[in-house]
């Protein structure tokens, strides 16, 4: 009953309304507000400020800058081996394994498709056809800024507008295509492993995605923007393996796509396996290895 109640709430609240006007409150720099939303958060969600390079949760010019804090150095190990992937947030499996039929396993028996995930792009969605899928679940305690789990140069990026339910665990069992509905920002790099795909869905008053090369990434009208790094730029984007992407404001969930036959998942990991920032979640095929050899 408490589920079904949650998951009527999504459907009927102004989703988009409510995520404005947190996100102005977010913003807000008055001391009172700020301090005390700030105070409550770190409170309810128990957060580590020990790991953080500004420690008193206060000292934050507003509550966006205290969500998206950053780490003190050396804080997270990433993982050096040049055959490893690593995981590119801390936060939990949600589910991961292997795209079949052009379709993303979600939870309990639903799943969505490739290409409505990646904006409708059919020749897109080919690329990652028989590949290989992660999705890692962000909560409201973890740190929230995105990293590379491999180096790579950036390609293209895709903002799709969307819902903005919650992505929990309960509305990924319950809402049918949930990532694959929700407002998202598809990033394609080149990499070692071959394409690769980071998909940043945002969800219930995220106030907003960001990156490292664009700032802020919802435009103001709510439509499907495309934007080709490649080839015309003379100074490409290559991001380091470790070397932060983005960040959520506000908590949210990073899908991650790889083609086929390019990466193994630790046969560890399975949904709702915890993890940090660095650690190895996949490595290079062996296969594909020894034929570069």
């Amino acid at each position: 009953m408490k589920d079904t109640l949650f998951i009527l709430s999504q459907k009927l609240l102004p989703q988009h309304l409510l995520s404005r006007l947190v996100g102005r409150i977010a913003e807000c720099t008055n001391p009172w507000v700020k301090n005390t939303f700030i105070k409550w958060f770190a409170k309810r969600y128990n957060i580590n400020m020990s790991e953080a390079l500004i420690e008193d949760p206060t000292a934050f010019e507003n509550f966006n800058a205290f969500f998206t804090r950053e780490l003190k150095p050396g804080v997270r190990t990433i993982d050096a081996d040049e055959n490893a992937v690593v995981s590119p947030a801390d936060g939990a499996v949600s589910q991961l394994g292997d795209i079949e039929h052009g379709r993303i396993f979600q939870a309990k028996g639903r799943c969505y498709g490739l290409s409505t995930l990646l904006g409708g792009d059919q020749d897109l969605a080919n690329t990652f056809v028989n590949g290989s899928f992660a999705t890692i679940y962000l909560s409201p305690r973890d740190y929230h800024r995105v990293h590379m789990p491999v180096t790579g140069t950036l390609r293209e990026t895709i903002y799709v507008p969307g819902d903005l339910y919650s992505v929990n665990q309960t509305t990924a069992e319950n809402i049918d295509q949930l990532f694959a509905r929700n407002e998202r920002l598809v990033c394609i790099f080149d990499t070692e492993f071959g394409p690769m795909a980071m998909v940043l869905v945002g969800a219930m008053i995220v106030a907003g995605i960001e990156t490292v090369w664009s700032g802020h990434e919802a435009p103001r009208l709510r439509e499907t923007v495309r934007r080709n790094f490649q080839p015309q730029n003379p100074d490409p984007i290559t991001l380091q393996k470790g070397e932060e992407m983005g960040r959520f404001k506000l908590g949210s969930t990073v899908v991650l796509l790889f083609g086929k036959d390019a990466v193994n998942w630790q046969q560890s990991l399975k949904a709702n396996s915890a993890l940090r920032l660095g650690e190895r979640i996949a490595e290079k095929n062996a296969e594909e290895t020894a034929v570069e050899a």
